[in-house]
């Protein structure tokens, strides 16, 4: 999606791509990070609660078309503070909610010439990692910036996650440089499936987004994808291959045994 600060005209490209990608057969779509909004300015956006109008859209999405949703990321309102929660929440087929997570790590990043960006100016960061059980196995949760930070997905892949969602709005200068390295490393080291919906083109002046939705499979092998352009794109993605490759090459069990051993005490929210 090429999301901007209107965000009638956003939700309705939502609900179309959504009534598309059910059409092709997708049991779970998921959008970008700020998909029904993407704003101008540098003030704080509006806040919405888990259950106020923008995520009751995507809620009915899922009503309608049968299934899990993942609505990107909304800015969620927190009770007596200025600052709001950039928020992923996974909706099943009734479209309850069945995980919600809270972006960790926040972009701050000053690039000369191109790019400066402060959202914890305007954020307060999540505290916590995010799995949660499906027919399509265990889903781990992150968003954008959170690709920076390996450390998470291995949580994520010790909590049993073999699929991991990265909703982003990627930059159009880091994305050309970084994006489909660090995905396919996250793929790789975690032996997970790695689904990034992303934005892409220029949101307003100063807001330019690399695109290249896609999918990577437990091997780093980008399997599908879209440059730019709205869009859906689609692919099956099978748990029992990232089962496959772990017992090919056992990573994981050789974290929790070595040095890398002190990650196994942690476990990511259920």
């Amino acid at each position: 999606m090429r999301s901007t600060a209107d965000r009638s005209r956003n939700l309705a490209l939502a609900d179309r791509l959504a009534a598309e990608a059910a059409a092709g057969g997708a049991e779970v779509i998921a959008f970008p990070e700020n998909a029904a909004f993407l704003r101008e300015g540098s003030g704080t956006p509006r806040g919405e609660d888990l259950d106020g109008e923008t995520a009751d859209r995507f809620a009915a999405m899922a009503r309608s078309h049968r299934a899990w949703v993942l609505a990107g990321t909304i800015a969620e309102r927190i009770p007596g503070r200025r600052k709001i929660r950039n928020t992923s929440i996974l909706f099943d087929p009734k479209g309850r909610r069945a995980a919600v997570y809270r972006k960790m790590h926040l972009f701050d990043a000053a690039i000369p010439g191109r790019v400066s960006f402060r959202e914890s100016a305007v954020v307060e960061a999540g505290d916590r990692p995010v799995v949660t059980r499906t027919p399509y196995g265990t889903i781990g949760l992150t968003v954008c910036f959170d690709l920076r930070f390996p450390e998470l997905f291995r949580v994520l892949a010790l909590s049993g996650a073999t699929v991991v969602f990265v909703p982003s709005a990627f930059t159009a200068y880091t994305g050309s440089l970084h994006w489909e390295a660090l995905l396919r490393a996250r793929a790789i080291e975690n032996q997970t499936w790695v689904v990034a919906p992303a934005q892409w083109g220029t949101h307003h002046p100063g807001r330019r987004s690399y695109g290249h939705a896609c999918v990577v499979d437990p091997w780093g092998r980008i399997v599908a994808e879209k440059a730019r352009g709205d869009g859906v794109v689609i692919a099956t993605v099978d748990p029992a291959v990232a089962e496959e490759a772990r017992r090919q090459i056992p990573v994981l069990p050789a974290v929790r045994r070595g040095p890398g051993g002190l990650l196994s005490g942690t476990r990511a929210r259920t």
